[in-house]
């Protein structure tokens, strides 16, 4: 079977940011690049150039442009990125504090809240504070045993505001999924719900969150957050809850630490199968331009789309599915 089942027509595809991005590449290198084939080829043998031009396509910001897009290219382990760039990867998903809904999260039990962009980033200005209170600095890790809830994705923020680096698990995961990760990297702060709904049921997560506060003695900060409605701030010593993590306070400034290129983002996890879960650390700004480029111009991502994929904390989909605030969509949170 030759024959597509589906391709877009003509002024379809001239709509997209793909043809704006390849019109653009045409224009500056002289070059035809007639279809997607030579765009890819021409990308793969000019890689500086094409993140390069990415990189001004998709409107990074950064306080420092990079010396060097490129450097010792032909030694694979010695090779560099954007040397000299600085910046921050909350700082370029919070760039929009306009009204428009960017979280609508969604429970299994039909509980739905959304926030603007502009509540989104007073969300993280009030807890990136919280976490310099507590004293998060840079490199520290927080992590997060939460469910898909807009918490979540504040608290990210306001860890990578800091430059501080974010782990997170599923709550579903049991005290030794949990420990094989978390145990390995030793947070400072812990960001816990008190429960999540799946399969028509309330599972309470209070008992794991203790032994892991039990194990884990680095943890400085447990705060937990209200998803069930059961929450027991009691049953862990030493919490606080989100609420009270925000309230009180206006909205303090939020700084965003300006940081080199490949400065640690995320602390993600092999599968598990063969053996302890291995750390996979992922820098910031190569982790901001790839995913820039997969939901740009690969699936065409607009400011005011509504993005969505069904994914758990656990899982690296969210991470991906996160950055769509870059390019101005609206998030749809499910979890369940």
């Amino acid at each position: 079977m030759n024959k597509p089942l589906w391709q877009p027509d003509p002024e379809q595809i001239k709509k997209t940011q793909l043809y704006r991005f390849t019109q653009e590449v045409r224009a500056e290198t002289g070059l035809e690049l007639e279809n997607y084939q030579q765009l890819h080829q021409w990308s793969v043998q000019n890689s500086a150039l094409f993140w390069s031009k990415l990189w001004q396509f998709t409107r990074v910001l950064c306080s420092s442009p990079s010396k060097q897009v490129l450097a010792r290219a032909d030694r694979f382990q010695e090779t560099t990125w954007f040397e000299g760039a600085r910046l921050n990867f909350a700082e370029n998903l919070l760039r929009h504090r306009s009204e428009k809904t960017a979280l609508i999260s969604r429970l299994e039990n039909g509980q739905r809240r959304t926030l603007s962009y502009s509540q989104l980033y007073g969300q993280v200005a009030r807890v990136s504070a919280a976490l310099r209170r507590a004293g998060v600095v840079e490199g520290d890790r927080v992590a997060g045993f939460m469910p898909n809830v807009a918490e979540t994705v504040v608290a990210m923020l306001a860890t990578t505001s800091i430059g501080a680096i974010w782990s997170s698990c599923s709550p579903d995961f049991g005290i030794d999924g949990v420990m094989d990760r978390f145990g390995q990297i030793q947070p400072k702060v812990l960001f816990c719900s008190d429960g999540y709904f799946y399969n028509g049921q309330v599972h309470s997560s209070l008992p794991t969150v203790r032994q892991i506060t039990d194990r884990i003695s680095g943890i400085e900060l447990v705060v937990l957050v209200e998803v069930t409605g059961k929450t027991d701030p009691q049953g862990v010593p030493g919490s606080v809850t989100f609420s009270e993590l925000i309230a009180g306070q206006e909205e303090p400034d939020l700084v965003f630490e300006q940081l080199p290129f490949d400065h640690p983002l995320y602390i993600m996890y092999s599968s598990g199968t063969t053996g302890v879960p291995k750390c996979i650390v992922h820098g910031a700004g190569g982790t901001l331009l790839q995913q820039l480029k997969e939901q740009q111009l690969h699936v065409d991502v607009r400011p005011g789309d509504v993005l969505f994929y069904f994914t758990t904390c656990g899982w690296m989909m969210w991470n991906w599915l996160v950055a769509g605030l870059a390019s101005e969509a609206t998030l749809l949170l499910f979890d369940g």
